[in-house]
């Protein structure tokens, strides 16, 4: 072996687990690994994780807040409105400063996979080029997966559909679209079915933005499922943000839910988002924002949390740690019971992982090795602490390690350290 992580938990409860490392996969996964390596890790206990990954985030607008202006009002139309004043004056190398600032951020929280959006709405696509240069510098430490995303509208731009075609040429990834956005429903309509079509003729995945609002009678997750059956686009497309689904009355919910199930969708919520910016007309009671996603879990569809914004138009917080949106789901959604924070915990890490397709993803034989040892004994703990990442190996190789964080009392007949870990 060329590494070993001797005595860890894993996020499915096996305790004592060494995980021996060979070149750039994992060799074996087992109690008393009979092997030995250069470098061996003793976890003592500690969780062992695949790295997180982050199904939905703005890589272009990342680390923006206050330029040209702060959202005064928190509201996600004053937020796009803040990004068309500020898009004309970002020049490549801003794109890629930024990006690649935030990737070393992500990487130091073992967040080692990310799908991002990219605005496709600037006239000279200076964010995608940007973006897919910055995508080949950071493949050999995170995988960058790019969402070709018409900001302004694929039909309400003049060069929304130009635009969009020639992103896709240039090798952005997935396809991308925000029907709510159109001018009318029909219209909203109208971009799923072309955006679908064009997925299918090009054998791409889609991730739409899909029901960004408060209004219940915004239908546009029903057109992207039936555009998922009726093209055999299923288990490649993903609804993101779905918030109109919060005020949805339960009858409809329901039906819409089943024809998510039919058509295999995705679904991505961002619950950091979500919660700021819907609900901004409401009194009291004000709405929560996040979409169902205690029912969608239990309906059986692959539910993932991401960021959507880090220091942007629209979010003025956020640190790249993913179980910082666990955490807040858990609370947004209810979802205290444990198997509950422990399907929280798997929307942030093996949820995404399919979302994006990843290869080789996991704990098992074979897999990457890619891995994070966290300072915390289970997936409920992590999500209580978002702890210190004490290892992050990607391919085999550790790339950001940490030590371990305690504070020191100086209290008579107490212990000396505390690090808020039960153990």
């Amino acid at each position: 072996m060329d590494l070993i992580l001797r005595g860890g938990t894993l996020p499915d409860g096996r305790k004592d687990i060494d995980i021996g490392i060979e070149g750039t996969r994992i060799a074996a996964v087992e109690v008393d690994l009979p092997a030995s390596a250069p470098e061996e890790i003793p976890t003592h206990g500690r969780l062992i994780t695949p790295p997180f990954v982050d199904a939905h985030f703005h890589m272009d607008a990342t680390l923006t807040a206050g330029r040209p202006r702060h959202n005064a009002t928190g509201t996600l139309l004053e937020g796009i409105a803040i990004w068309e004043e500020l898009k004309p004056s970002l020049r490549h190398d801003d794109y890629v400063a930024r990006a690649l600032r935030y990737c070393d951020w992500a990487v130091a929280r073992g967040l080692l996979a990310i799908r991002s959006h990219v605005d496709t709405t600037d006239p000279e696509l200076t964010g995608v080029t940007a973006l897919l240069e910055v995508r080949e510098q950071v493949k050999d430490y995170l995988d960058l997966q790019l969402v070709a995303f018409p900001q302004d509208g694929y039909l309400r731009s003049p060069i929304g559909i130009g635009n969009l075609n020639k992103a896709l040429d240039m090798g952005v990834d997935v396809v991308g679209g925000i029907p709510h956005f159109e001018r009318t429903q029909a219209e909203g309509t109208e971009s799923v079915q072309l955006l679908c079509k064009i997925a299918a003729e090009r054998g791409l995945r889609v991730d739409m933005h899909c029901d960004e609002t408060d209004d219940p009678s915004s239908r546009h997750v029903e057109t992207l499922v039936s555009e998922t059956t009726r093209l055999g686009l299923q288990g490649r497309v993903a609804g993101s943000h779905l918030t109109s689904m919060h005020s949805m009355d339960n009858y409809y919910a329901g039906k819409l839910i089943d024809l998510m199930v039919e058509a295999d969708l995705h679904v991505v919520a961002n619950p950091t988002a979500n919660l700021l910016l819907m609900g901004r007309r409401d009194t009291y009671p004000k709405r929560r924002g996040m979409t169902r996603v205690p029912e969608l879990i239990a309906a059986g569809l692959n539910v993932s949390l991401g960021q959507d914004s880090v220091m942007d138009p629209w979010g003025p917080l956020n640190a790249a740690d993913m179980l910082d949106v666990a955490h807040m789901a858990v609370h947004a959604g209810h979802l205290s019971g444990r198997d509950e924070i422990r399907a929280c915990f798997n929307a942030v890490t093996e949820s995404p992982a399919r979302t994006l397709g990843l290869d080789g993803y996991g704990l098992e034989p074979g897999c990457h090795a890619d891995l994070v040892v966290l300072q915390a004994s289970d997936p409920v703990e992590a999500i209580r602490l978002r702890p210190t990442r004490l290892f992050v190996i990607r391919r085999g190789r550790i790339i950001a390690r940490s030590e371990e964080s305690e504070v020191n009392l100086d209290i008579p007949g107490r212990p000396s350290t505390t690090d808020f870990t039960i153990q």
